[in-house]
């Protein structure tokens, strides 16, 4: 389990990918600091919101490292990572330990869609960012709400309308979050791993087998 507060920008190093088209597994290797500082064989980390298991970890001398993950066809075909080329940051976030403040809101890491950046709009003191995102994953967002965008624990700041065919939300990012994670990078037309919130999909199955 993750809370959804980014601990650092990595790096992908290296992408092997295997096996036919449609049926691929890939190896990514990941540049990194600060989530390798304990990391061991079999920990979980998430890679923008996406849940992975650490497989070999080769430190580097200057306190930084590369930790590979096997990520599957399901994984690759289910969220942004299908896409993800070497050189680009990702963001990082080591499972939450039991004595770990709660700082965003509970995030499996087990991405529910991929959304899409539909604009950003500058503020004085914050960035409103609207984001598109699956019509079936749109009862599940609402303001006031907690969404995790790319593994970043977010409050929704405003919905479409319940009837709009192509739904939309927005979340405004303060500047520590546009510095320190790459939504501050995101460019309209870029694909977000979208993970809602697990609370409200547990609701919606418990209302449903009781009606």
């Amino acid at each position: 389990m993750f809370t959804g507060i980014v601990e650092e920008v990595g790096t992908l190093a290296a992408r092997q990918d295997h096996g036919r088209p449609g049926e691929e597994a890939a190896v990514l290797s990941i540049r990194a600091r600060t989530v390798l500082t304990d990391v061991s064989l079999g920990d979980s980390i998430a890679v923008n919101g996406v849940c992975l298991t650490v497989t070999g970890v080769q430190p580097g001398d200057d306190g930084s490292g590369v930790w590979t993950t096997d990520v599957m066809a399901e994984t690759l075909r289910r969220s942004s990572l299908g896409a993800v080329a070497d050189g680009q940051p990702v963001n990082l976030e080591r499972a939450v330990a039991p004595h770990t403040r709660l700082g965003g809101h509970i995030v499996q890491g087990h991405v529910d869609g991929v959304g899409r950046i539909l604009s950003r709009t500058p503020g004085e003191h914050w960035e409103v960012v609207r984001i598109a995102l699956p019509a079936d994953l749109s009862r599940y967002v609402v303001e006031k709400g907690s969404i995790a965008v790319d593994g970043v624990s977010l409050t929704v700041s405003a919905v479409s309308a319940a009837a709009d065919p192509d739904p939309w939300f927005e979340v405004s990012l303060i500047p520590t979050t546009l510095r320190e994670t790459t939504l501050g990078a995101r460019a309209p037309g870029e694909p977000v791993n979208l993970e809602v919130d697990v609370i409200a999909k547990y609701v919606e199955r418990l209302l449903g087998a009781r009606a």
